[in-house]
């Protein structure tokens, strides 16, 4: 895989009960962003050929979040209030994840083209973030998912954003919104403006 899987994104706000007892909101922040260095690392010592099964995303969050949450590496047993969006109910969560799955090896096995990568990395993006299969960390979650597409797809990491960078989240935001109309256009651009072969 290529040196690092760019994944930036929102982390805890404030401090939930975690396993190592942190209640500074800054520390656990920093604790979340070393479990993503962790996963990216695990992404790269992957297996070739990698076979997507609804067990990979489970261990992805699982090698993130596993030190610090209770929850990692398990389907959301809740209904999370997420502003405006509403996922859908957790009891719906295994299924969705089994129908995703599917439809992403589907459209794998049919990318003969770099317009067809997009459209699978988009596809697969959003519809994760859609599902919200976890308890926290379905941003960063899509962003490690879409990065190993990529790479298997024979492409560099996808940055859709930078935290910091107001604008870039901003078009990111609007994108996905667009998305949940079914119109990926937008989040297809951000991913084309960003999608380098690997060297």
């Amino acid at each position: 895989m290529s040196n690092s899987l760019c994944v930036v994104g929102h982390y805890t706000d404030a401090p939930e009960d975690n396993l190592l007892g942190i209640t500074d909101k800054q520390q656990l922040n920093e604790e979340e962003a070393r479990g993503v260095v962790r996963a990216e690392a695990f992404l790269l010592d992957l297996e070739l050929p990698v076979e997507l099964t609804t067990g990979l995303p489970l261990e992805i969050h699982r090698v993130t979040f596993g030190h610090l949450y209770d929850w990692a590496g398990q389907w959301r047993r809740s209904n999370p209030n997420v502003g405006s969006f509403v996922p859908p109910v957790f009891q719906q969560v295994p299924t969705l994840m089994y129908q995703f799955v599917e439809e992403v090896r589907f459209r794998q096995e049919r990318v003969g083209s770099e317009a067809e990568v997009v459209q699978l990395l988009a596809y697969a993006h959003h519809r994760l973030v859609a599902i919200h299969p976890f308890t926290n960390g379905n941003g960063r979650m899509a962003r490690l998912l879409t990065n190993l597409l990529a790479f298997l797809h024979g492409y560099q990491d996808v940055a859709l954003y930078a935290r910091e960078a107001g604008e870039s989240r901003k078009k990111y935001l609007q994108a996905m919104r667009l998305g949940d109309t079914h119109d990926f256009s937008e989040l297809e651009a951000l991913i084309r403006a960003q999608l380098v072969p690997l060297v």
